[in-house]
C-alpha cells in the first residue's frame, strides 16, 4: 500500500475541491482549501520525500479562459519533479507528448477513451500507440447510480454506462500501467471512503489501483488496508493539514507503511 501525492489545479491555483461540483459551463466549484504556494512547491515537497506516482490534475475545462494557466502551473510540477509524477486532466493524443517532455512518467486518461457512454476501443488504441501502455493510466472514477458503480467522465458530470467491476478492469488491465479511481461522491467530502469500493478494487489485485476519495482520519488509512489488503494505494487530499486538513503528511506516511 503506498501513498500517492496529489497536485489539483483549478484556475492556475492549487486547490482542493469537492469533485462533484465541477461542471462543464461554468469554473466556479466549492472549494475546501486554496494554497498559496504553486505546483512546484508540493513537488519539491514530494521529491524531498522520495514520494512517487503522484496525480497532477488540471480541474479546467480546455474552454475555460483559465485554463492554460493551470497548464503551465502542472508543467511546473512535472519539471521540478521529473519522472515522480503522473498528469491528468484533458490529456489526449494531442496534447500528452508536451507532458511526457515536462516530465511526467504517465498520463490519466479518462474521458478521451470513452464516446457515447461506452469504452470507444479505436480511441484507446490511438491513445496506446501514442505514449505506450507502460506509460498510460486509465482514471475509471466512479459515482453510485442504484447498486451499481458507474464510470464518470467529463469532469465527473457525465454518467457512462460501464460499470467498475472486474470484468472492466480485467478488460481493461492490459490496456494500461495501473488505475486511478476517485469515489466521486465523497471526494472532498472528508466525511469517509467508499468502503465496498476499496473492497472490490482489493480483492482485484492484477494492476496497481490507487483509490481517493472522502478520507478524513487515521483510522480511514487502516480501513483502506485492510479492505484492499495492503495492495491498493491510496491518495490523501482536503484531510491533510498542508491543505487545511487534521492529517499530518508524515503520519500518514507511516500509518500506509504500516498497512503494506
Amino acid at each position: 500500500m503506498e501513498f500517492r501525492p496529489c497536485i489539483d489545479i483549478h484556475d492556475g491555483k492549487v486547490k482542493q475541491i469537492i469533485g462533484g461540483t465541477l461542471t462543464e459551463g461554468t469554473s466556479e466549484v466549492t472549494e475546501n482549501y486554496v494554497s498559496e504556494n504553486d505546483g512546484t512547491h508540493f513537488a519539491r515537497l514530494y521529491r524531498d520525500r522520495g514520494l512517487k506516482g503522484g496525480h497532477v490534475i488540471v480541474l479546467n475545462n480546455p474552454a475555460q479562459p483559465s485554463y492554460e494557466a493551470s497548464v503551465e502551473q502542472a508543467v511546473g510540477a512535472l519539471r521540478e519533479y521529473p519522472g515522480g509524477l503522473q498528469i491528468g486532466g484533458g490529456v489526449n493524443p494531442d496534447n500528452a507528448g508536451r507532458y511526457l517532455e515536462a516530465g511526467a512518467s504517465h498520463v490519466i486518461v479518462t474521458s478521451y477513451v470513452f464516446r457515447d457512454g461506452l469504452i470507444d476501443r479505436d480511441a484507446l488504441n490511438r491513445m496506446i500507440r501514442t505514449v505506450g501502455r507502460e506509460r498510460l493510466v486509465l482514471d475509471l472514477s466512479v459515482r453510485h447510480r442504484g447498486d451499481r458503480y458507474l464510470i464518470v467522465t467529463d469532469r465527473w458530470q457525465k454518467f457512462t454506462e460501464v460499470e467498475l467491476n472486474h470484468a472492466t478492469l480485467d478488460e481493461l488491465a492490459d490496456c494500461c500501467d495501473e488505475f486511478l479511481i476517485h469515489g466521486v461522491d465523497v471526494e472532498g467530502r472528508s466525511n469517509g471512503i467508499e468502503a465496498e469500493l476499496v473492497g472490490m478494487l482489493g480483492a482485484w489485485n492484477k494492476r496497481p489501483v490507487t483509490y481517493a476519495g472522502g478520507i478524513h482520519s487515521y483510522d480511514d488509512i487502516y480501513l483502506i488496508g485492510a479492505l484492499g489488503g495492503g495492495h491498493v494505494n491510496v491518495t490523501v487530499g482536503s484531510a491533510l493539514n498542508m491543505f487545511g486538513g487534521p492529517l499530518d503528511l508524515d503520519q500518514v506516511l507511516e500509518y500506509c507503511s504500516e498497512q503494506s
